[in-house]
């Protein structure tokens, strides 16, 4: 599958909203990630030309990053950051309660987006922009070695 074939999938009272996001990611990322298909959504990654072992769960699989998907009547974004950095998510939450009138629906890297009316799309923006791709490279062998250390 394509990303112009998910797109195209994507339900059509979410449409509007999905692309939104999408463009805001796109408009916070730094160079360096690649918008691909990944685990059956949008995903934004470090290409094996720049990361080439890849994701240690599948090295055949380039270093995910953020994700987006489109389900029934929700809208996700997962983003790798929040999930292994505890002072970004603390960021990203104290920010998001002060502009929703709803409670953030949030699992270690996801975040649910039941009213599309109400995605901080410059806050989800910003948020993109927060780790460049060698950051995330360098973080993420940290965390890996450490678990591979224990």
């Amino acid at each position: 599958m394509t990303v112009a074939e998910y797109l195209e999938q994507v339900p059509d009272e979410l449409k509007k909203s999905f692309l939104k996001l999408r463009q805001s990611i796109k408009k916070g990322l730094p160079k360096g990630f690649e918008e691909v298909i990944n685990y059956g959504m949008i995903g934004y990654v470090i290409p094996h030309s720049l990361y080439p072992p890849g994701y240690h769960c599948n090295p055949k699989d380039p270093l995910p990053f953020i994700g987006i998907a489109a389900k029934k009547n929700v809208i996700t974004l997962y983003h790798m950051g929040i999930y292994g950095n505890e002072a970004l998510k603390k960021w990203f939450f104290d920010e998001y309660v002060k502009i929703s009138k709803h409670k953030i629906d949030a699992g270690k890297s996801c975040i649910k987006f039941k009213y599309q009316d109400e995605i901080p799309h410059e806050l989800i923006a910003e948020l993109a922009s927060k780790i460049s791709a060698d950051d995330w490279i360098k973080y993420y062998e940290e965390t890996i070695d450490s678990r591979r250390r224990k």
